[in-house]
């Protein structure tokens, strides 16, 4: 199955009229260069090579799923209807052994210029008639996984000298659909991973509060804001007796699915009691103890809590700490700026330790209250550059707005500083004005 002298050329359009095979390789080029469908481009491009390259048939193999001797056969031109070989499987015959197994399994291209063939090869219906081969491999890995046939009638029909280009066209062309299927697998599973996360992230948003309480003395607005589909910031509200509401607002470490399912289990265990009157800091304990004994383990991940109980009669906000970031409070009679701080207090899921100490903050009519979570303050510019807590201090500068105007100013100031850049971490943002 050695080559002979050839008798043709291979090209179709040959010798001077190598414009006709320039303008026919341009157009396919282009043609593949939008494509995005690799069954389309499989088809368009044998449709360009038919009218290019001087063939009688041609067909396509695969051992891709199959041992040594199976072999399927892809395509062949004198099957009309074109059958896609990654979605219609099935479909495609299943030749074991034979001289089409001998090729694809030989791992080496190979021309054939007198092609000879028993009566009883299981190919024998996809090489009769033939005497001429042209047997390219597309290499995977090292490995002929995938192979085109071109056949002639007449032997010796194809020129050696022009044969290293044809391998190494076709193998350039393999690469591409390869990568064209490797693509559209990956879309197709980042949209199944994407749909998963928007149901993950809908199950998630369920869980925060569906409207704001009516506090008295005290107008609040929130907002919320996850840098994926799913995030680890939380943020709830208490009703308690005599007039008090409890507000929680936390942050899961890291981002996505492991922060939400945190995220709800913090959820749970906060509903758990959630009219018990317990002073802020016993609270946080429970929520520690029960994160650290059934969930977290001191496994690394963690969570930063603040919880305060605000007292609409008395006007005072009895507070504590777990690491989280201490919330700013402007008091608008005289302008000044403070932190609502504690000391101490880990976050919480890392270990049971010291109870987590409380204070109180006596509050006036016109006081301003952020609580927020650090992708507020740790949101970057497109240089790098951190919001910071002095910035959120400016964009609180009105005192006679509302809350929600209030939110409002400070998401505006943030997004005038990172001038359009995504969020790299969730932000949530609560803002209580005292009336």
């Amino acid at each position: 199955m050695e080559p002979e002298n050839t008798v043709g050329p291979t090209f179709l359009a040959t010798g001077g009229d190598w414009q006709t095979r320039l303008d026919t390789v341009v157009a396919s080029m282009r043609e593949m260069s939008v494509e995005t469908d690799p069954a389309r481009m499989v088809e368009a491009y044998s449709k360009r090579m038919a009218a290019l390259v001087h063939r009688d048939r041609l067909v396509t193999l695969s051992r891709r799923g199959h041992k040594h001797p199976e072999v399927r056969v892809t395509r062949d031109s004198q099957v009309e209807k074109f059958v896609n070989p990654w979605k219609e499987k099935d479909l495609h015959p299943i030749v074991t052994g034979g001289v089409l197994a001998e090729l694809i399994y030989g791992d080496e291209p190979r021309l054939i210029g007198e092609l000879k063939i028993g009566d009883d090869d299981p190919g024998r219906e996809f090489l009769e008639g033939q005497r001429s081969v042209m047997a390219i491999p597309l290499f995977d890995q090292g490995v002929s996984m995938n192979m085109v046939l071109f056949m002639r009638k007449e032997p010796a029909a194809f020129r050696p000298e022009e044969f290293p280009e044809f391998v190494w066209m076709s193998n350039l062309f393999g690469r591409v659909t390869h990568n064209l299927v490797l693509s559209d697998e990956l879309r197709r599973a980042y949209h199944a991973v994407d749909s998963e996360l928007k149901a993950v992230a809908d199950i998630q948003r369920s869980l925060l509060p569906a409207a704001l309480p009516n506090i008295p003395t005290m107008d609040v607005a929130a907002h919320y804001e996850t840098s994926k589909r799913a995030g680890g910031d939380y943020y709830d509200f208490f009703p308690l007796p005599d007039g008090r509401w409890g507000i929680l607002i936390a942050d899961v470490a890291g981002h996505g699915t492991p922060a939400a399912v945190l995220m709800a289990i913090t959820h749970v265990i906060a509903h758990t009691h959630p009219t018990d009157p317990c002073p802020p800091g016993e609270f946080l304990d429970r929520l520690n103890r029960l994160l650290v004994d059934r969930y977290t383990g001191g496994g690394g991940v963690f969570v930063t809590a603040f919880y305060a109980v605000y007292d609409a009669n008395a006007r005072t906000l009895t507070y504590a700490s777990a690491g989280h970031n201490a919330p700013r409070l402007k008091r608008c009679s005289d302008g000044t700026l403070h932190t609502l701080t504690t000391t101490g207090g880990i976050p919480l899921g890392i270990e049971v330790g010291d109870p987590y100490p409380a204070s109180v903050q006596e509050l006036l009519v016109g006081d301003q209250i952020v609580l927020y979570t650090d992708g507020i303050t740790e949101a970057f510019d497109l240089e790098g550059e951190m919001f910071g807590t002095e910035r959120l201090d400016l964009a609180l500068a009105n005192c006679s707005i509302d809350a929600g105007r209030l939110i409002q100013d400070v998401l505006e100031s943030v997004g005038t500083f990172t001038r359009g850049r995504p969020a790299d971490d969730d932000r949530t943002l609560l803002v209580a004005k005292i009336r």
